[in-house]
């Protein structure tokens, strides 16, 4: 894990030849693997350059799935994309990369590729996209986007459907009844808050699911009790 200091040349060429990018300002590269923790941060962390990110990758997301899937339907789109630029596929691809070697933090980041920093690998995923997208335009992040989502795009597990509907129409179906959400906890600050939901079915166990939004954690709670009752399987990345 990196510490506070910047990135090195040495670094940067090697991160420079894993992504396939050559910045032209270099500390784009750098404020893209600053975590706001990193005490020489001062306002220069990558926070917005994830929000712009979020959006570069959608559009190129929704691009790739338009052309690629030319008979899907909007609801088909819409599930693939939402799998596709979610926290957990934006982390595997950070490990494929394995930009935790590069991030720099602060002393209080203590595990940036365990399981609970999920999160800030998928934003430095992000942050880096953004970075390509003002050094080098829209066709560098559209060519770094489709060298690391393509693949990922037309494997036959990008077309579940929404889980939250998939798992009402199976409640319905088996014991007539709909499942309900309980918010349980709202943690973290405003920028990057955790909420944690619980679904519940009469006569089945339920499910706990945590994600930054309030939907999203009962996404993640509706999928586990589908793929923990054999409605859905996992994939073949464990997910």
């Amino acid at each position: 894990m990196m510490k506070s200091r910047s990135l090195s040349a040495e670094d940067r060429a090697k991160l420079e030849t894993v992504i396939g990018y050559q910045f032209a300002e270099k500390e784009r590269l750098d404020r893209a693997l600053t975590h706001s923790s990193a005490r020489s941060a001062k306002g220069s962390n990558y926070q917005r350059l994830e929000f712009l990110g979020d959006r570069v990758l959608g559009l190129c997301i929704a691009e790739l799935l338009f052309q690629t899937f030319r008979d899907a339907n909007e609801g088909e789109l819409s599930v693939r994309l939402n799998q596709l630029v979610s926290a957990e596929s934006c982390a595997m691809v950070a490990d494929d990369l394995e930009l935790h070697q590069f991030i720099r933090t602060g002393s209080d980041v203590k595990k940036i590729t365990g399981k609970a920093m999920m999160n800030v690998r998928a934003d430095v995923v992000e942050s880096l996209i953004a970075a390509i997208y003002l050094d080098g335009g829209l066709e560098a992040a559209r060519g770094f986007v489709l060298r690391h989502w393509k693949d990922r795009a037309v494997r036959a597990d990008g077309a579940r459907r929404d889980a939250k509907t998939e798992l009402q129409e199976w409640a319905h179906a088996k014991f007539g009844i709909a499942p309900t959400y309980r918010t349980d906890d709202r943690s973290g600050p405003d920028h990057d808050p955790r909420f944690t939901v619980t679904v519940e079915i009469e006569g089945v166990a339920p499910e706990t699911g945590i994600d930054r939004s309030k939907r999203g954690a009962e996404q993640v709670a509706a999928m586990k009790l589908l793929e923990r009752e054999g409605v859905w399987r996992k994939n073949s990345a464990g997910n």
